[in-house]
């Protein structure tokens, strides 16, 4: 571990600001969204799920902005290549190796909360496991207002869901417009 190793894994990480989402592009979409932005807003979602739960907002956040990073070396694989790749396995092994850089205390830490998410047995990891799949979800419905065929992404989506404000944020996402967030604002 080295100062070197630190700044290593932030350029790492950087990796995701230019991997797209692979997904979108089988529903034609030419630029999707990258892993990057997707864990931006995923954190976010986190942070209000778990406040809206009760549970730590910022313990659900942190371990949403952890889950994506092995892909920084081994891409977004879509639900197609999901079938025939066992991510899972592979990510972990991924991670194991981003993290050895780093201080123990501190990689530690990120293997803790990557595998929370994965696991799916804390609170926070099930909501951030929800976090991750209403960004999808969101994300899934700006496709469908500009015309591509997501739809079937939003079903998915609510098939998964366990918690009561993933559930209800999911069906107000439905009745919503990706435009209508600046819909009536004051023109200065």
């Amino acid at each position: 571990m080295t100062n070197k190793g630190i700044i290593n894994y932030f350029f790492e990480l950087g990796m995701l600001k230019k991997i797209y989402h692979n997904g979108p592009q089988a529903a034609g979409v030419k630029q999707p969204d990258t892993v990057a932005e997707h864990i931006y807003r995923a954190a976010i979602i986190g942070f209000v799920l778990g406040e809206m739960e009760g549970i730590s907002g910022e313990k659900v956040a942190t371990i949403v902005l952890f889950h994506d990073n092995p892909e920084s070396r081994i891409g977004d694989h879509n639900k197609i290549a999901q079938r025939y790749i066992g991510r899972e396995d592979i990510e972990k092994k991924v991670l194991a190796e981003q993290i050895e850089q780093l201080p123990s205390s501190i990689a530690k830490k990120i293997e803790n909360y990557w595998n929370k998410q994965v696991d799916k047995k804390t609170p926070e990891g099930l909501l951030a496991y929800e976090a991750d799949l209403l960004e999808t979800a969101v994300q899934a419905k700006e496709y469908i207002d500009i015309g591509y065929p997501t739809k079937g992404w939003i079903t998915n989506v609510k098939k998964h869901l366990k918690s009561k404000s993933a559930k209800i944020l999911l069906k107000q996402l439905e009745k919503t417009h990706f435009t209508d967030w600046w819909q009536g604002l004051k023109m200065v």
